[in-house]
């Protein structure tokens, strides 16, 4: 068996791999004395989930590149009316170690919105095949989870900060907003049977949990 034929049979598991190697250097990173230069490598590490999921995809559709595109899109327009306005999550602003910003938001959040969507659409088909509403709550309401994780290492890292307690309010509109989102992923029928976002889904929960303690 040829090196590209080893790499097609073991493609999934190369990439969880890849994923659980770099997230473990970061939780060390973190943790460590080098925490500073760690931190703002953050933007890289979300890159790198975004390309493996990428790497992992097997239909790669121009429909679901328009996709991927318009959920970035969403995800920058709605943080830009939440640091501009304080009318979606709250009173918030982002600090310097997300990379580059455009107006305030920094670009990878917009990848972060993207890569979250498909992690957790493919999380809640696990558990629900139908009515599309019920995947799409499901899926939305596993997206909040992971952002009631985030929110906690995120005020410490300087990710973003907010103008007194986290509100109520941000979970309600990343649940509605993620809800939307997911029922439209659905409707163009772009999940796929994949191991690898279940993956990462599992890897940033574990992440996060562990940066909280």
């Amino acid at each position: 068996m040829t090196v590209k034929e080893l790499g097609l049979r073991y493609k999934n598991l190369i990439l969880i791999s890849i994923l659980v190697i770099f997230h473990t250097v970061g939780i060390f990173g973190i943790k460590s004395d080098s925490r500073d230069y760690f931190l703002g490598l953050s933007f890289m590490n979300l890159m790198l989930s975004f390309t493996v999921l990428l790497l992992a995809r097997k239909k790669h559709t121009l429909l679901f590149y328009i996709a991927l595109l318009a959920i970035f899109a969403i995800g920058m327009f709605v943080e830009w009316i939440g640091i501009h306005t304080g009318y979606l999550f709250g009173n918030y602003s982002y600090g310097n170690n997300l990379g580059v910003k455009i107006d305030g938001v920094p670009l990878i959040i917009g990848i972060n919105w993207v890569v979250l969507t498909i992690c957790s659409c493919r999380l809640a088909d696990v558990f629900v095949k139908k009515p599309l509403v019920t995947r799409a709550l499901l899926s939305a309401a596993l997206m909040t989870g992971l952002d009631f994780l985030i929110e906690p290492v995120a005020i410490v890292s300087d990710y973003w900060t907010w103008a007194g307690e986290i509100p109520p309010y941000n979970y309600l509109c990343w649940f509605v907003i993620s809800f939307f989102i997911h029922l439209g992923w659905y409707k163009l029928k772009l999940s796929e049977t994949n191991k690898v976002p279940l993956a990462l889904y599992c890897i940033l929960v574990v992440f996060f949990v562990i940066l909280n303690s």
